[in-house]
C-alpha cells in the first residue's frame, strides 16, 4: 500500500469515527441497580440546550463537534491539494495546528464525568462505543496531520 492509498484510508475512517462518536452512545450510567442511561455526544448537546443551559451547548458543540469537523475539512483540504500547495503556507496550513489542539477535549470531558460518577459512589459509569469511536477520529486525524507535515518536509 503505497502513502496516498494509506492517505486516502485515513481520510475516509477519520469522518466515519467522528460521525459514530456523535450520534453512539459515550457512557452508560446505572443508578440504583435499576435505572440506566446512556447518552450520545449529540442527546448531552440537545440535552443541555432544552434544559436552558444554551451558552454550555453551545461551546459543548463548538468544541465536540464544530471544531472537529473543520478540522477534518482543513485535512481534506490539504490532503488533495498539490504538494507545492501544501509548501506555500496557506490558510489551511496555518489553521490546522491551532484546531489540532482542540482534539481531545471531548474524551477528557467525559473521563472526568466518568472519574466524578464512579468517586461520588451516585451511579456506575462505563465507557460505550461512542467515545472510542470519538477518540479514534481524533487519533486518526492527528495521524493524517502528522503525515501530512512529514510528506511536506522542513520549511524553507
Amino acid at each position: 500500500m503505497n502513502g496516498h492509498s494509506f492517505r486516502a484510508i485515513l481520510l475516509v475512517a477519520s469522518p466515519f469515527c467522528l460521525a459514530m462518536g456523535l450520534v453512539l452512545p459515550l457512557v452508560r450510567f446505572d443508578r440504583l441497580y435499576v435505572f440506566s442511561d446512556t447518552p450520545s455526544l449529540l442527546s448531552i448537546i440537545s440535552s443541555l440546550w432544552q434544559s436552558g443551559d444554551v451558552l454550555l451547548a453551545m461551546v459543548v458543540a463548538l468544541v465536540s463537534v464544530v471544531l472537529p469537523s473543520l478540522k477534518l475539512f482543513a485535512l481534506a483540504i490539504e490532503a488533495t491539494s498539490s504538494g507545492e500547495g501544501r509548501r506555500s503556507g496557506g490558510l489551511v496550513a496555518r489553521v490546522l495546528p491551532h484546531l489540532s489542539r482542540w482534539s481531545m477535549m471531548d474524551v477528557l470531558l467525559v473521563a472526568i464525568v466518568i472519574t466524578a460518577a464512579k468517586s461520588s459512589g451516585l451511579a456506575s459509569a462505563f465507557t460505550q462505543a461512542g467515545i472510542w469511536f470519538y477518540a479514534g477520529s481524533a487519533v486518526i486525524s492527528g495521524l493524517l496531520h502528522f503525515l501530512l507535515r512529514k510528506e511536506q518536509g522542513p520549511k524553507e
